[in-house]
């Protein structure tokens, strides 16, 4: 017993590892956030709209987040590693095969229907390792983890340009392809859920603190489940928006030029990827009611800002929009940290993945309303008062449920 014990709290002392790990895999999947690198060559090769061009990227993310609460059901039984290099493999296939096609819907079917299922398969299963090796700090853990996906373009982006720009879009597609599969299936390997401590499961069922390890079934018959999803999506809502209008909103409203546009557009790559492991962190410390009240009022303060900034001043918009793209990146670490926190780590993967169509909804919601209002008042500035309203909403989903005592009680 004792040599086990010791062997256990050794793995404990290399958890580490699974941090970096974690975090290049979702680098590989986050390539999503670099869609945009495509999009030109791409209407030009097919000679398609900017609308049609965009559909690859939409039926990947409602695609991702479909696949997620089923993915989490296999997690536990078939193990991290697997279900990451299955994961691997799909999205592999799916970027070579984009390689192949010859139209918009043919590339929507690949990239965006087949490597949304793929990432749905493997995205659970990196937060899951972090989160269960890191019962002490999961949301600082999980943040770290997923920082990878926001910082993403940092890296992918640059080369794939390269890549479009000596290549072609197409050959980029095989390349990138073969890559993601050979590194994500590689790094994956090591993947594994801690073992258990002998005795320590009789030491928790005594202790006064234990969080109830409820089943996806059981969760979904609380309060605080559909509060937090519905915080989740209007954290979603609001961010995705942003991200999709961060470069016209910089050309129209702050009169920015397309190439300082982009420059402003890879700053705000970095509060995405950064706000992970900060707002995890805070979900740990000040648990995740006030993290969300938090969050919430940062969002309003951006808003207001932007509808204050007639003038169209960059300093006011540099603040503004990194703000959203902090709290989406936020967002991405308090739900997955706070569905720990509530529900326990036993069903985690499974419940993380219900709560993840939430990012589904907010998905879809994000990139219509942003267009729909453009296109009926003619400007990007009134898509900051709906961003107010929904924000003021999350604040008070979260100030009446979220409360981590009294969500125990809720039935």
């Amino acid at each position: 017993m004792q040599n086990n014990n010791s062997s256990v709290i050794k793995e404990q002392k290399s958890r580490w590892i699974y941090i970096p790990l974690g975090l290049i895999i979702f680098m590989c999947m986050g390539t999503i956030y670099s869609w945009s690198i495509f999009r030109k060559p791409i209407e030009t090769a097919f000679n398609v709209s900017a609308t049609q061009s965009s559909l690859p990227y939409m039926f990947f993310l409602v695609f991702y987040a479909i696949t997620m609460p089923f993915a989490g059901n296999y997690i536990d039984k078939y193990g991290p590693k697997i279900m990451t290099i299955l994961g691997g493999i799909f999205i592999g296939v799916a970027w070579f095969l984009s390689g192949f096609t010859a139209n918009i819907i043919l590339l929507t079917l690949t990239y965006g229907v087949l490597g949304g299922i793929g990432v749905g398969i493997a995205y659970g299963a990196p937060m899951a390792v972090a989160a269960k090796w890191f019962p002490d700090k999961k949301g600082l853990a999980v943040g770290l983890t997923l920082g990878g996906f926001g910082f993403s373009p940092f890296l992918t982006a640059p080369i794939a340009n390269w890549l479009i720009s000596t290549f072609g879009p197409f050959t980029t597609f095989k390349v990138l392809g073969i890559a993601f599969a050979l590194i994500i299936s590689i790094l994956a390997l090591p993947l594994k859920f801690p073992a258990k401590i002998e005795g320590e499961a009789e030491d928790n069922r005594n202790s006064s603190n234990l969080i109830k390890q409820l089943g996806p079934k059981e969760m979904m018959k609380k309060k605080s489940f559909y509060a937090l999803w519905g915080c989740f999506t209007i954290g979603t809502v609001v961010g995705l928006m942003a991200i999709g209008i961060s470069s016209p909103v910089a050309e129209e409203l702050i009169n920015l030029s397309p190439a300082t546009a982009s420059i402003f557009v890879s700053i705000f790559a970095i509060f995405n990827g950064i706000g992970r492991p900060i707002f995890g962190a805070l979900t740990d410390k000040i648990k995740p009611q006030k993290t969300a009240i938090l969050s919430f009022s940062l969002i309003i303060i951006a808003s207001v800002l932007m509808l204050l900034n007639v003038n169209g001043n960059a300093v006011i918009y540099l603040i503004s929009f990194a703000l959203f793209w902090l709290n989406l990146g936020g967002w991405l670490a308090i739900a997955p940290a706070s569905t720990a926190i509530f529900f326990g780590s036993r069903h985690y993967s499974k419940n993380y993945g219900y709560l993840f169509t939430a990012y589904g909804v907010g998905a879809i919601i994000g990139n219509l309303v942003s267009g729909s209002i453009r296109d009926i008042f003619g400007s990007y500035s009134f898509v900051f008062y709906p961003t107010i309203i929904l924000a003021f909403f999350g604040i008070f989903i979260s100030f009446k449920y979220l409360d981590q005592k009294q969500a125990r009680e809720l039935k």
